[in-house]
């Protein structure tokens, strides 16, 4: 295949990621757990055998600066909690995509005659700035 065609198509997959990062939604990371629990009550419906107990009560869990952090989400949020966390997912997976385009395409210009201007290169353009010609001023007045 073409080296010149494989350059184009990684800049074209590069460019699509792009644009697909820039319709990334709300996010958060987590994970969002449904718990059920009984109350204690002999009484109550969930004391009885076979009884799932009341819920679901929605928490996200989610790892911060090296420690858990728990968040209650309210019932009708968990749908749109959902959505976040999905989008958070989406992001990782496209930011993973992005950079392994990335390299491969910087990999394909290197190896591709004519894509590395050799005029930089012979100029000295990684050479150090130049040194000011006088000392600088004195700060007393």
């Amino acid at each position: 295949m073409d080296p010149r065609q494989d350059i184009d198509d990684l800049r074209r997959r590069r460019d699509a990621i792009r644009e697909e990062l820039a319709r990334i939604g709300d996010l958060r990371p987590g994970s969002l757990v449904g718990r059920y629990r009984r109350c204690g009550k002999p009484t109550c419906h969930c004391a009885r055998e076979g009884d799932g107990g009341h819920g679901p009560s929605w928490s996200l869990t989610r790892a911060l600066r090296g420690r858990t952090v728990t968040r209650i989400i309210p019932a009708g949020a968990v749908e749109r909690t959902h959505g976040q966390i999905a989008e958070h997912r989406r992001l990782r997976r496209l930011t993973a995509e992005l950079v392994e385009v990335s390299e491969l395409l910087c990999e394909a210009l290197l190896a591709t005659p004519g894509t590395v201007p050799d005029e930089a290169a012979k100029k000295g353009a990684s050479r150090a700035p130049s040194r000011p010609s006088s000392s600088p001023r004195s700060s007393r007045s």
